[in-house]
């Protein structure tokens, strides 16, 4: 695979979007699909200004899109831009499907996510 470091999102600002516990978090629950930013809100049961300032993070690094309806922000992982950005999500289902923290964001969510099949990373 080739990295490139100067196309827009770049690697290093995609890097520190996942190195943050709560963007993982985030991007894991947004595997299921798209979610209102309230109920991120309740699964992580922190404040509202917190979480969006996350999502806004990654929408940043182009992980993330938003979609208003009323009040609320709707959120859902950003199509793949390059294989980077594809290995990337692809090792968030498949690596990190046994971290119990992430798993039971999915449980209170009240969602399921498919698996990885055998191939990761």
């Amino acid at each position: 695979m080739k990295l490139t470091l100067h196309k827009s999102p770049s690697v290093d600002l995609m890097f520190r979007a996942f190195s943050d516990r709560t963007r993982l978090r985030l991007l894991n629950m947004l595997r299921a699909g798209e979610v209102c930013v309230c109920d991120l809100v309740r699964v992580l049961d922190v404040p509202q200004p917190k979480v969006s300032r996350h999502l806004a993070y990654l929408r940043r690094a182009g992980l993330v899109v938003a979609r208003k309806e009323g009040l609320w922000m709707h959120y859902r992982l950003a199509e793949a831009q390059g294989d980077f950005h594809d290995s990337l999500l692809k090792c968030l289902g498949c690596c990190f499907h046994s971290v119990p923290e992430l798993a039971k964001d999915l449980r209170k969510l009240g969602r399921a996510v498919p698996s990885c099949g055998t191939n990761c990373c």
